[in-house]
């Protein structure tokens, strides 16, 4: 199980949503079969419906996924 709190304590390098949305896609990739959005990503570019694109990444992992307007 993927709790994005974990990610975004292991992961230093993500510097913004989208890059949030590319980690959780490669974690789907790899194998991760239940995401758990325990936290807001606190990035400025954070949208509203953040836990519905991550859900969709998560979903989704070899489509790209918009973050935005």
């Amino acid at each position: 199980m993927l709790w994005l709190s974990e990610l975004l304590i292991q992961r230093h390098d993500l510097e913004c949503f989208a890059d949030v949305v590319k980690a959780v896609q490669e974690r789907a990739r790899e194998g991760e079969r239940f995401l758990r959005m325990d936290v807001r990503p606190q990035f400025p570019d954070t949208p509203e419906d953040w836990e519905e694109i991550l859900e969709t990444a998560f979903m989704n992992p070899d489509r790209p996924v918009g973050t935005g307007p």
